[in-house]
């Protein structure tokens, strides 16, 4: 990688860790919330703080994080990526900072607000600046997809760790304050964001153009996006935020009851010697949960995933590398349920390939849109990109719900199966009339 490449790489892996980091922070927060707050105080009406009405307002954040991918989308192609990751920096340590400082839960869902918008514009800006700016695309998209998983499994492990010292609202205080340093960092960092676009591509494109510029235009660009071969990309992203929400929603709770995951008492695992130095009685230590970690390990080697995806795209042709990667997560799926009968050890060979090939799919569908989009809408199509991952994605978990609810495990698997399916047909047909 050149030194543009290592500058634009760079500042999306601080953005990128941080989007997934504070993401998967607030159910930490949550356990919290619940034994904290009794109401929720709307002034001509109260609600009980329950698990209901504490996810609806979480559920909020959320929906905002995906919805807002596609106006994010055509923002960064007006205003370019690096005043859109500047912003959204800025407003999720800001967003962090607001609920360290809530006094109540209504500010707390107005921080949670603030995270969603801001955190929904980072998608699209910075995929879009990998595509235009990144010579060594696929290691870049590589490099992203592990500063992300990294975000994922070892932010909430240090929100964890800090917990067990400080109250949470210091925790969020202190979460809040890298993202406004990031933010000014972004601000000063040097690199050219169209380093890749030629003055005038085949496409129509230009390093002039300005992308939407009216409603109009956004539905005229829009149409001719998925007119051709980009809905089939786009059903493609759909399908792998159907299955990434699909089996990782309920999976801690799937686990628990598996053999082998059984709490442990955590004075067991210690000496009495360490015990009595932290001042621990014997049978009042907290119990650690198995399925926890297996979850949070399924996540951290997601990094590896993500490398070698985003190598496989520098080297093969992306839609084929769609099609096998879906392929083996199809095959993962129908197997997860008779393995998981076979005992922990067999189960955890499998969870370490799926947590590979749930992540080493991202960086080729990454490329692929880049593949299939004019330059000048790149930031719409990312934008479309992850309404699909993350808005229409957002529905597989209550899809699992739904089927754990009327059926059982291995009609979820099957369904899961299902979407790597669709995914793989479309992969091979791209692939044919490439």
């Amino acid at each position: 990688m050149n030194s543009n490449d290592r500058a634009i790489t760079g500042l999306v892996m601080i953005a990128h860790s941080a989007v997934h980091t504070y993401e998967m922070t607030v159910p930490l927060f949550m356990v919290i919330w619940l034994s904290e707050f009794d109401v929720i105080n709307l002034g001509v009406a109260q609600f009980d703080v329950t698990t209901a009405t504490l996810g609806a307002m979480v559920t909020v954040g959320y929906a905002l994080f995906g919805l807002g991918a596609l106006p994010g989308g055509v923002i960064v192609d007006r205003l370019g990526s690096r005043r859109l990751i500047s912003a959204c920096l800025l407003g999720m340590g800001l967003s962090y900072i607001l609920l360290g400082l809530a006094p109540n839960v209504l500010i707390i869902a107005l921080a949670l607000v603030v995270w969603g918008v801001s955190a929904s514009v980072y998608h699209p800006a910075g995929l879009s600046l990998i595509s235009k700016g990144v010579e060594d695309r696929g290691t870049g998209f590589a490099y992203h997809g592990i500063a992300g998983n990294l975000g994922i499994g070892l932010g909430p492990l240090l929100a964890t760790v800090l917990l067990l010292f400080v109250h949470w609202r210091t925790v969020a205080l202190v979460f809040g304050t890298p993202a406004l340093l990031a933010s000014l960092y972004a601000t000063r960092a040097s690199f050219d964001e169209t380093a890749m676009v030629e003055d005038a591509t085949a496409d129509g494109g230009s390093k002039a153009e300005s992308g939407v510029e009216s409603l109009s235009e956004f539905f005229s660009k829009s149409k001719r996006l998925f007119a051709g071969s980009f809905i089939l990309v786009f059903v493609v992203v759909m399908c792998s935020g159907l299955y990434y929400r699909g089996i990782l929603t309920f999976l801690p709770e799937l686990l628990r009851d598996l053999p082998g995951f059984k709490p442990i008492p955590i004075d067991s695992l210690l000496s009495s010697g360490i015990l009595s130095t932290l001042g621990v009685e014997s049978g009042s230590s907290p119990m650690l949960h198995p399925q926890d970690y297996f979850y949070s390990g399924l996540l951290l080697v997601g990094v590896v995933g993500q490398y070698v995806g985003g190598k496989l795209t520098d080297r093969f042709p992306v839609e084929y590398g769609i099609a096998g990667s879906f392929g083996v997560l199809a095959v993962l799926a129908l197997l997860f349920v008779p393995v998981s009968e076979m005992g922990l050890v067999p189960l955890m060979a499998l969870g370490t390939v799926l947590g590979m090939f749930l992540f080493l799919v991202q960086p080729m569908y990454q490329a692929t849109v880049a593949e299939y989009t004019p330059t000048g809408t790149r930031g719409l199509s990312y934008g479309f990109t992850y309404l699909g991952v993350f808005g229409v994605g957002a529905l597989g978990g209550g899809v699992a719900g739904a089927i754990l609810a009327y059926a059982d495990m291995a009609v979820l698997f099957l369904t899961l199966a299902g979407f790597a399916t669709v995914a793989l047909t479309l992969g091979l047909y791209l692939a044919r009339n490439a």
